[in-house]
């Protein structure tokens, strides 16, 4: 008569076990490294505004008070290899702690690397200094807000400001110094 042993199965389900979470493990090693790598080679940086010229055009000064179109020049630089997309920047100018004047800078877009020449001008009406001051100080802030888009997908908010204080003539309208 003939016995028939069941068949005997090995103890590999415990090794399928291993190898499948070890796979794992190292695939999300493999991802966190890559993300990593990306977000070090593609990190959004804030944009850098350099202010080159304040001029006061058209100044007059009349019965104590000072009137006079405001430019400001300036170089916004993306140091980002993605594009820029800028809204809802604005320039203000303030003296005395009151602002005495505002302009929306328009929307736009620079190129990852590039550089962008902004030129703002609007009038002040009525500014009137304390006695007969020789040289008034107007303190201008230029903001620079928008969003960068990093690999197409991920979306950064970005906002840069240049503060400057303008030492201005009270009698031609001369600009004296810029300190920003």
């Amino acid at each position: 008569m003939a016995t028939t042993h069941p068949p005997h199965h090995r103890g590999g389900g415990g090794t399928n076990l291993a190898s499948c979470l070890l796979a794992t493990v190292f695939l999300f090693l493999v991802f966190v490294a890559a993300a990593v790598v990306l977000f070090v080679l593609f990190r959004p940086r804030d944009p850098e505004i350099q202010v080159s010229a304040v001029q006061l055009p058209g100044f007059s000064a009349a019965n104590g008070t000072l009137r006079f179109t405001f430019n400001q020049y300036a170089a916004v630089r993306n140091p980002n290899r993605a594009a820029f997309s800028h809204y809802d920047s604005t320039l203000q100018l303030a003296y005395a702690g009151h602002q005495v004047g505002f302009a929306f800078i328009p929307a736009g877009k620079i190129a990852g690397g590039r550089t962008q020449r902004v030129a703002t001008s609007f009038s002040v009406n009525a500014l009137r200094p304390p006695g007969a001051a020789a040289a008034i100080e107007v303190d201008s802030r230029l903001r620079v807000k928008g969003r960068v888009r990093v690999l197409s997908f991920f979306t950064h908010h970005v906002e840069a400001t240049a503060r400057c204080r303008v030492a201005v003539s009270a009698a031609d309208g001369s600009v004296l110094g810029v300190r920003c």
